[in-house]
Parts: structure tokens; C-alpha cells; sequence
């Protein structure tokens, strides 16, 4: 006896011959069809156990389709395959009642064991209409099957409220990740509400994320409400999670585990309703061992890791990601760049240490500097001969081995201007590009020392400490 019928739905024979051949070996009786007529005409029939549907069909597209099928059989699991690997097709398949989403080429043992376990579990899972965002304006690029598989993830997770915990390299894009979580879920009519830890005072951790009452300390002249008030019914993104104190870390794992909190000052405890998505640079395993991290909050925070690969591991996206850049800028009336073949491949050999971070603010430059519409391989491989922070062992450079670097980096960002000049209007756009470069340029001659780099600089030290974490810039510090 057959374990059950599936109907195959895909205008390109070959995928139907190869799904027919697998499907049937693994002991299931297959259907399949070429077109989303025949395929609503079987299921309108009562046939079939399951449906697995290309997304793109000569007559209709699957995702039109799907909405049908699940109203008139709502317990009749849907596969969803597309060559469209994007974050919107995953979540599109999702929030139209798909079991799964599987990215073309795909796996056929995958796919067996996906069919089996929707065999298995023939339940409808509870679902909304689809968002009515710009879907084109998701700022998740990529087509890697690494990052296929974090859509695939982030689709399922959209319709819960289940606590995430993102890990990745600085520069990956975890911020943009849970505000797709945030954008895209049941959520998103509340609001988004993002603190760094790292970028807060730690005495003023608890205060910032729970608020005080007037009086609760020197300088707390009114009540003042925290991020947890502020993100009620939406979600609260707690980014740089290793660096909270132990003490805020007490209080957090009470509002986890209670799913209330008191303010600084107050005594009455407050009922919170929000969602947590945090995100972390570190090994928090390490901080454990360290004692630095509790364990206990580890393990609330950690219901669902997501681990954001560093660029150098999907560099197969760095054309889709460049591209994505150019039309962001050439929206913001920069110049339209395009980039020839031999350029691409000197980026994807590159390390990219800033992630995709790195490689936006590069896009940016090159829209913003360089006149010719095509990007070639030399101005990347001027651009990224640029000097860089000293990694170990080597000399400090003098004030004017400083100076000198400065020099040699604006005039080959200006020597690309027939007249030395870049075009009117783009004073403001300039200064804002070479801002990294300058600052980084300046704590690699000093090792690192935020007060003297301020000096070299000429600007006041809390200045330069904002641009350092407004710019994301990595200091790295040298012994000797």
C-alpha cells in the first residue's frame, strides 16, 4: 500500500521526472502535472495527501494558488519550491499556508524527510493574511545556502513569539534580522525598540531597560520609563548581550521568567508584555565559564539560536549584496554604478573583517567617488589595498606617517574627478565616507589609545568615542 499521494506541481519536466522517481521509490504514489489548473482541479477533488508546487507556473503563480487550496483543505500540507531564493519567498510561502519552503537546487533526501514528517503531522498551523509591506524593501540579500536556510527559519518564527538568540561576527546584519522578525510578525503594529549594552554606562544599564522613579538616585529628578515600557506589545531587541552587568542580568531573568518587572525605585511590579530578541558578538559559553554570563539567562535567551554567517562564508552573495548597495544609494541620488565580472571576483576573495557592514560602506564610496558608471577591478583593488588597523606586532606610526596615509587616501578618492573636484553637493556625502577611514587611520597609529588619537585628531575625546560606536569601528590593540 502507498504511504500516501502527492501531487506534484512544476512546468519544467525534468524536476517532475526526477521528484516522480524519488517520491515513488520511497514507497508514495505521485501525481504530477505541469500547470496550477490541473493541480487546483485534483485538489478540488479531495485527491492528494500533500502538494508539493512550484512557485512560478505558466498559468497561474503558486502563491495565488495557495490561499485556495488552504480554504477549501486547510489540513492538506503544501511543499513550496521556487528558484527565487529570497527572504520574501520564504516568508511569502509562509504566510500563505505552506508546510515548507524548499530553495532550488534541493536536497532530495531533504525533501523526503520533510514529506514524511508533514505526512506525520497533518495539522494546520495558525497563519495570517500576507503582510502588506514593500517586500522589496526587506533588507535581507543573499541567495547562499546558508542564508537560505535562515530564511527558512525566520519564516517559521514570524507568527510566534518565542525568545531568539542571534550570534554572528560585528557587521553581519543581526539588528536587521530582528527587525524582520519584528517588521514581518504579529508584532509589527507594536514597536521596535533597540539598546546596546555596550554602548550604555553599566550603572545606568537597569535604569535604561526598567526605568526609575523620581529620587531612586542622584539626579533621578522625574520618573522615567525604561525600554520594556516603551516596547509593550512589540519586541524588544537586546543587542550586545554579553556586555550587560550581572545585576541587569538578575532583574532580566525575572521578566523571563515571571514576565514582569519593578523600576528602579519601585516597588510595585509591573506586567510586561513584549518580545526578546538579543544578539551577541561573543561566545556567551565562554562568558559562562568566565562567570561573567548566567547560565540560567543563557538558556532562557537561547530557545531559538540563529547564527548570521560572516561574509567570507557566503561570499556567493557578494554580487546580489553589491548590487543592492548601488540601488540604495542611486535611491538616495548617487550616481547609477554598475560593476564588471573581474571586479566581483577580487570581492569575493577578500576577508571582508567588517562583514557586509564592510562591504556597504564600500558600495556607498564608490557610488558617492567615483565618476565612471562601471566599477572596474582596479579602483577595487585600490580601494581595498587601503591601510589598514595594525593586527599584531607592528610599529606605531608617527604624526606624520599619519598625516601622510590621510593625504595618500583622499587624493586617490579625488583623483578619479577630471578636475580634482568631485561634482557640487557632495561635500556632506565626502566627509561622511572618509570619516572611517580617518578615525581608523588614527587609532592604528596610536595602538588603539582613544585620548591621543583624539589629540592627533583635534577633536574632544567623548567625540570621538560616539564616532567610534556610531561607525561600528573595531579597535584593535597591539602589545609592546
Amino acid at each position: 500500500m502507498p504511504a500516501g499521494c502527492i501531487l506534484v506541481a512544476d512546468d519544467d519536466a525534468a524536476i517532475r521526472t526526477v521528484l516522480n522517481q524519488a517520491l515513488s521509490r520511497a514507497g508514495y504514489e505521485v501525481r504530477s502535472t505541469s500547470n496550477a489548473t490541473t493541480l487546483w482541479r485534483w485538489v478540488s477533488q479531495g485527491e492528494g495527501d500533500l502538494v508539493i508546487t512550484d512557485v512560478v507556473m505558466p498559468d497561474e503563480n503558486a502563491f495565488d494558488l495557495l490561499p485556495r487550496i488552504k480554504k477549501l483543505r486547510p489540513d492538506l500540507p503544501i511543499v513550496v519550491m521556487s528558484a527565487q531564493n529570497t527572504f520574501m519567498t520564504a516568508i511569502r510561502a509562509s504566510e500563505r499556508g505552506a508546510y515548507e519552503y524548499l530553495p532550488k537546487p534541493f536536497d532530495l533526501k531533504e525533501l523526503i524527510a520533510i514529506v514524511g514528517r508533514a505526512l506525520s503531522e497533518p495539522k494546520e498551523r495558525p497563519r495570517t493574511d500576507a503582510p502588506a509591506e514593500d517586500f522589496d524593501q526587506i533588507p535581507l540579500v543573499g541567495r547562499s545556502p546558508a542564508m537560505q536556510d535562515i530564511y527558512r527559519v525566520l519564516a517559521r518564527l514570524m507568527q510566534t513569539d518565542l525568545t531568539v538568540m542571534i550570534t554572528g561576527e560585528s557587521g553581519t546584519g543581526k539588528e536587521l534580522v530582528a527587525r524582520a522578525l519584528h517588521d514581518y510578525g504579529k508584532r509589527k503594529s507594536g514597536p521596535f525598540v533597540a539598546i546596546n549594552m555596550a554602548a550604555i554606562p553599566r550603572d545606568l544599564i537597569e535604569s535604561e531597560l526598567f526605568g526609575h522613579e523620581k529620587g531612586a538616585f542622584t539626579g533621578a529628578n522625574a520618573r522615567s520609563s525604561g525600554r520594556f515600557e516603551q516596547a509593550e506589545s512589540g519586541t524588544l531587541f537586546l543587542d550586545e548581550i554579553g556586555d550587560m552587568p550581572m545585576e541587569a542580568q538578575t532583574r532580566l531573568l525575572r521578566v523571563l521568567q515571571q514576565g514582569e518587572y519593578t523600576t528602579v525605585g519601585g516597588r510595585t511590579p509591573i506586567k510586561t508584555d513584549v518580545r526578546i530578541v538579543a544578539a551577541t558578538n561573543k561566545d556567551l559559553r565562554v562568558l559562562i565559564q568566565q562567570g561573567l554570563f548566567r547560565e540560567d539567562l543563557f538558556f532562557r535567551l537561547n530557545v531559538v539560536p540563529l547564527r548570521l554567517p560572516p561574509l567570507r562564508e557566503r561570499s556567493e552573495d557578494i554580487p546580489d549584496l553589491i548590487r543592492h548597495f548601488f540601488a540604495i544609494a542611486e535611491k538616495e541620488g548617487l550616481p547609477t554604478k554598475q560593476i564588471e565580472p573581474l571586479a566581483l571576483d577580487r570581492l569575493k576573495r577578500h576577508r571582508w573583517p567588517g562583514n557586509v557592514r564592510e562591504l556597504e560602506n564600500l558600495a556607498r564610496r564608490l557610488a558617492a567617488l567615483y565618476p565612471q558608471e562601471t566599477i572596474t577591478a582596479a579602483v577595487i583593488e585600490g580601494e581595498l589595498a587601503q591601510p589598514s588597523m595594525p593586527v599584531g606586532g607592528d610599529e606605531p606610526q608617527s604624526d606624520e606617517s599619519l598625516s601622510s596615509a590621510v593625504e595618500r587616501h583622499l587624493i586617490r578618492y579625488f583623483s578619479g574627478f577630471d578636475d580634482g573636484l568631485p561634482p557640487p553637493g557632495l561635500y556632506h556625502r565626502i566627509l561622511r565616507e572618509i570619516e572611517y577611514p580617518l578615525l581608523s587611520a588614527a587609532l592604528a597609529a596610536t595602538r588603539g589609545n582613544q585620548i591621543r588619537a583624539a589629540d592627533l585628531l583635534g577633536v574632544n575625546r567623548n567625540t570621538l568615542r560616539k564616532k567610534i560606536r556610531d561607525l561600528d569601528i573595531q579597535i584593535i590593540r597591539t602589545g609592546g
